[in-house]
Formats: structure tokens, C-alpha cells, sequence
């Protein structure tokens, strides 16, 4: 995939960084094409592995790779602070020139520091993510569901990198938390269903007393969302497709609804229709389960009181998390109030391999209490 922005940083951190360092010719020429090599990573993944999204390699490796990556991108973005930095003491010094001695230094500690967020961001998003508890203020919820408990499981990711032991540890801190329910708002995987058939199993474990229902995300449509769609029910998960489920729990009922992707018609299947999700469904509060954070205004004048989505990691990264938020329609983590609709949107229980990075963006398994509002 061309991402024309990543060899427009290429080229800004080769003439910033790379050319002025006083080292031999052949030196800096060696660093100019490693640097290439590593601002390729998602391309080379493609070429050698058919896909980006789930090279089958050695976890370590995947580890690797993603930390370069991302030290590459985080030195990007420091040089470009730095060098706004000088041009700012270059103009309060009236255009005098800078010490050659500084912005060398400077240049060595980008590097320096790139590497190391780096490491500190990949080990920090492979870990099992902590819990954060919400309470959803509903209106009209009857007394018998208020403290219902749902825990929202999102953006696993499964795959090399999200593997079998860290599924497990996630799956025994959701049941440590003895939910009523347990939704699942995409992107669970990475791989086809034969490649990951071991890294979901701990899947089927997962327990509540209403059971687990999931809605499908991105990542499943480009491993063919039919299949996955019909392992996870065998995993004992509800799998809603613009389909929806009556929850019926101390005399109260709640309807939890579940749409497709927006990629699904590209693969030739039914887009979201939050219409059709709630054909038939009873006078009873909804909660949808939408992967991405979209059609918010047009849910919220359906009658929607709460959707759940994901998709966006939170932004992975503080303050890039402002760009992720523009792409996704101003919403990136946590709770907005659209209407008279509740929108979550998780910050994700895992992460995508091809940029494995959290740095002030904590993952989640998220606990939401269910409260009448008042």
C-alpha cells in the first residue's frame, strides 16, 4: 500500500537528520536505505507475506519490526518539533546564526529519543489491558436492569503478535469481572481462521450470564467475514449482522443491536442499517454495537441510547490522538453525547501489529454499570 506520507517523512528525516550528521559518505548513504527499508515496513509485509495485516512470523520479530517502525515515525515527529524549536530561536535571535554544536546534539537526541518511546509505547500496547469501569445513565430503564454490568471487549487484534497466552489472561480478567453480558465490537482478529484456530480458542471461555454477542469490524471482511462470522458462534458467540437480541433480566428488557461494517459492501455484502437492525424490536432501551464510530447523528435520531464502538485504538499515541479524532468524525475515546444518544468509543483491548504502539493511550477492557437516568 502507497502511504505518501510516510516517504514524505522519509525524505524530510533523510535531509534533516541524516545528511547533516558528520559521519562518512557511505555511512550516512547505509542509514538513508535502512531508514528506506524500515519506512517500507507495511509494503515489504505485502510483497512477501500477501497481506499487511497478518504476516505469519515470529512473534518476536513482529515485535521487531513495529518497534523500527515506529521509531522511525516518532523520530519524524520529534525532528519536525526540533526543527520548529530552532527556527523559533533563530528568529528571537534576530537571524543569528545557531551553534552547529546544538543541532547536532539535537539531531542525536531525536534519535536517541524516537528509539526509546519507541520501546517504551510496544511494550506498554503489548501488555493485557487494565480495566476501566463507565456508568451509562439510560432512560427508561427499568429498576431490575439498573446495575446491569456489560463488559465491552474490542480491537483484539488477534494474531502473532496478540497471541494465545495474552487471549487467555484477557479472557480471565473480563470473567474475573462476572458480567451480565459480554459485547464484542470488531476487529477480534488477524489471520484467516486456520492460521489463528489456537490464538482464539481461550475465546469459547469467556463467560456472562447472558452470553457473549458480537458485532463484526473491519479486519474480518479483509479474512472473509462469512467464516469468521460462523467461528466465532462456534466459539458460543451471538454474531449480529444489522440484526438484533432481546435481553430479558429482573422484569427488564434491553434490546442490543449489532451492524455490519462500512468496508462490507467492497466485499460484496451488506452495509450498516441501523433500520434494519431493529426491525421487530421491542419498546425497550438499545444499545448498538457499531465497530466504527459513524453515522452517529443518524443513530441518535433513530431512538439509539447508547452505541459502543472501537476501531480507533484512542489514537494510540497522546497528542496524534487529535489527528485520529479528525479522521474518524471527531471521535476517538471515550464518551460523547450526541442528542439524546450515548456515544463510547474504546480506546481497544488490543492492537494491530503494523503499529504497535500506545504511549498516554492505555488500552482497555471496558465495565459498564448500567444506571436509569434521571
Amino acid at each position: 500500500m502507497f502511504f505518501p506520507y510516510v516517504y514524505a517523512a522519509y525524505l524530510y528525516l533523510v535531509l534533516r537528520l541524516i545528511v547533516p550528521l558528520p559521519l562518512h559518505r557511505y555511512t550516512r548513504i547505509g542509514l538513508g536505505l535502512a531508514l528506506l527499508l524500515v519506512c517500507q515496513h507495511h509494503m515489504i509485509q505485502r510483497w512477501v507475506f500477501g497481506t499487511m495485516y497478518s504476516p505469519e512470523i515470529p512473534r518476536i520479530f513482529i515485535v521487531a519490526l513495529g518497534w523500527l517502525y515506529c521509531s522511525f515515525l516518532l523520530a519524524f515527529l520529534l525532528q519536525l518539533v526540533a526543527d520548529l524549536g530552532l527556527l523559533a530561536a533563530w528568529a528571537l535571535r534576530r537571524g543569528r546564526a545557531i551553534d552547529g554544536r546544538v543541532t547536532l546534539r539535537l539531531r542525536y537526541a531525536t534519535i536517541a529519543a524516537g528509539a526509546v518511546l519507541s520501546a517504551i509505547g510496544v511494550g506498554q500496547a503489548i501488555q493485557v489491558p487494565e480495566v476501566r469501569r463507565v456508568e451509562l445513565a439510560i432512560r427508561d430503564l427499568s429498576a431490575g436492569l439498573d446495575g446491569y454490568r456489560m463488559v465491552q471487549l474490542t480491537d483484539m487484534h488477534i494474531s502473532r503478535l496478540m497471541h494465545e497466552d495474552w487471549v487467555s489472561a484477557v479472557v480471565e480478567r473480563s470473567n474475573a469481572l462476572r458480567p451480565d453480558l459480554v459485547v464484542i465490537t470488531g476487529d477480534l482478529i488477524d489471520g484467516s481462521p486456520q492460521a489463528r484456530a489456537r490464538d482464539v480458542a481461550p475465546l469459547a471461555d469467556l463467560a456472562a450470564r447472558h452470553g457473549v454477542i458480537a458485532s463484526l469490524g473491519n479486519h474480518e471482511y479483509y479474512f472473509g467475514a462469512e467464516r469468521w462470522a460462523r467461528t466465532f458462534e462456534g466459539l458460543g458467540m451471538r454474531v449480529l449482522a444489522n440484526r438484533h437480541v432481546t435481553i430479558e433480566h429482573g422484569g427488564g428488557r434491553l434490546t442490543v443491536a449489532g451492524v455490519t461494517d462500512r468496508v462490507a459492501p467492497r466485499f460484496g455484502m451488506e452495509g450498516p442499517d441501523t433500520a434494519r437492525a431493529l426491525a421487530g424490536a421491542p419498546d425497550a432501551p438499545v444499545i448498538l454495537l457499531s465497530h466504527q464510530p459513524i453515522g452517529v447523528d443518524g443513530n441518535a435520531a433513530a431512538g439509539i441510547d447508547v452505541q459502543l464502538s472501537g476501531h480507533t485504538h484512542g489514537g494510540m499515541i497522546r497528542g496524534v490522538d487529535q489527528v485520529v479524532k479528525r479522521a474518524n468524525g471527531g471521535y476517538v475515546s471515550g464518551s460523547y453525547r450526541i442528542g439524546g444518544m450515548q456515544l463510547y468509543v474504546s480506546n481497544g483491548t488490543g492492537l494491530w501489529n503494523g503499529f504497535p504502539i500506545r504511549l498516554g493511550v492505555p488500552a482497555e477492557i471496558t465495565e459498564f454499570v448500567l444506571r436509569p437516568a434521571p
